[in-house]
């Protein structure tokens, strides 16, 4: 009895969950410094407060299109 070949999985949305550790852990040695200043905060942590604000968004963006790829 031969068993029915399995589709490897292509969820490409999922890429965008790489976004977040990307902008957290990839960017820091490139980021890590006093100056600039943008709105008064360090470069830093303006860049850490856009990674934040940014999270939430990659996160939508990777459930919108799983949940494409499941209805379909």
């Amino acid at each position: 009895m031969r068993r029915p070949r399995r589709r490897p999985l292509r969820r490409p949305h999922l890429l965008w969950l790489l976004v977040p550790f990307l902008l957290y852990v990839g960017a820091l040695p490139f980021v890590n410094r006093v100056r600039p200043l943008i709105l008064g905060l360090p470069l830093l942590f303006a860049w850490l407060l856009l990674a934040t604000l940014l999270t939430p968004v990659a996160v939508w963006l990777a459930y919108r299109g799983d949940k494409r790829k499941r209805a379909s």
